[in-house]
């Protein structure tokens, strides 16, 4: 039995008077609620309890740390009632960071729905390239794509999007279309690269089932997604990107996609939450939600 049952028991027994009663008040058997009430004894190396025949009281040590038990199981029980309050409404300020590609096209659209059903939470949403440091600047989760490199988060995959490798038509108009990516070598490439990391991204193709990274060439490289989409429409080379970054490019034709037999792998998107740290009753709440947001436009992840 842990410390709080035995607190429990512990009042009970005095409030009752009986070690039989209090035992199956609790659902315990007798012999079970003596022994604990022997450990709890041996713990502290005093007699908290007289037993006759007749009836069980208090010795003076035992009626102090009686008080004392009141005290704290009706503090405990306050706080319990306050989370179960906030659980059933909860409140607060929700703190999440994502690239603004999911913020403008995934998560905005759909937030009115979190928000009519938990009115009470403030959602501040940060969105850029950069790869923020929650624990250090508080906050609670972040919806990032790729795969996670920081142990000290958890990850809760959302979904796997496909992606596409386009260019203008004047890029293609000089240059070619490729129809391999062996043709690749005579391209050129708008290259990313993680703000504050030592990372590049090069294009990565499924060829003949195997999986396949070609580093393609270029003059430029940028550190965010609307650079670097910008980079494309201007005609400064090919790129690879999840369609939600430019599906209204694709439409209209300022953007046309090239290489669609050999499809990337696909690239996952994850929510993260710091690893030691409970998320509170909101950010449980908001991780479920934006779950199944991702689940419905973009199915189960793989």
């Amino acid at each position: 039995m842990d410390r709080l049952d035995a607190l429990r028991l512990f009042t009970r027994i005095v409030e009752l008077g009986s070690f039989t009663r209090a035992a199956g008040e609790l659902g315990l058997p007798r012999a079970t609620a003596t022994h604990a009430i022997k450990q709890l004894e041996a713990r502290l190396q005093t007699r908290l309890l007289e037993r006759t025949t007749r009836q069980v009281r208090t010795t003076a040590d035992g009626q102090l740390y009686y008080e004392r038990c009141v005290h704290v199981l009706a503090e405990l029980e306050e706080a319990e009632g306050a989370l179960r309050e906030v659980a059933a409404r909860p409140r607060g300020t929700l703190r999440v960071e994502m690239h603004g590609n999911h913020a403008a096209c995934v998560v905005l659209p759909r937030l009115g729905e979190f928000h009519a059903r938990y009115p009470d939470i403030e959602v501040v949403i940060s969105s850029g390239d950069r790869l923020v440091d929650l624990v250090r600047e508080g906050v609670d989760c972040a919806i990032r794509s790729g795969h996670p490199r920081d142990s000290s988060l958890v990850a809760r995959p959302l979904a796997t999007l496909r992606e596409v490798v386009c260019a203008s038509p004047g890029y293609l108009a000089e240059f070619g279309t490729p129809a391999h990516p062996d043709e690749l070598a005579r391209h050129r490439a708008v290259g990313f690269f993680a703000p504050g990391h030592d990372i590049d991204y090069p294009f990565e193709f499924v060829v003949d089932g195997r999986r396949r990274t070609v580093d393609v060439g270029g003059w430029l490289k940028v550190n965010d997604a609307r650079s670097y989409v910008a980079a494309a429409l201007h005609g400064h080379g090919l790129i690879q990107i999840p369609p939600i970054g430019v599906e209204k490019y694709l439409q209209d034709g300022r953007l046309v996609e090239v290489l669609e037999a050999f499809p990337a792998p696909g690239v996952p998107v994850s929510v993260l939450t710091p690893r030691h740290r409970q998320p509170a009753p909101r950010v449980r709440l908001f991780v479920d939600w934006v779950a199944g947001v991702y689940a419905e436009r973009f199915g189960r992840p793989a």
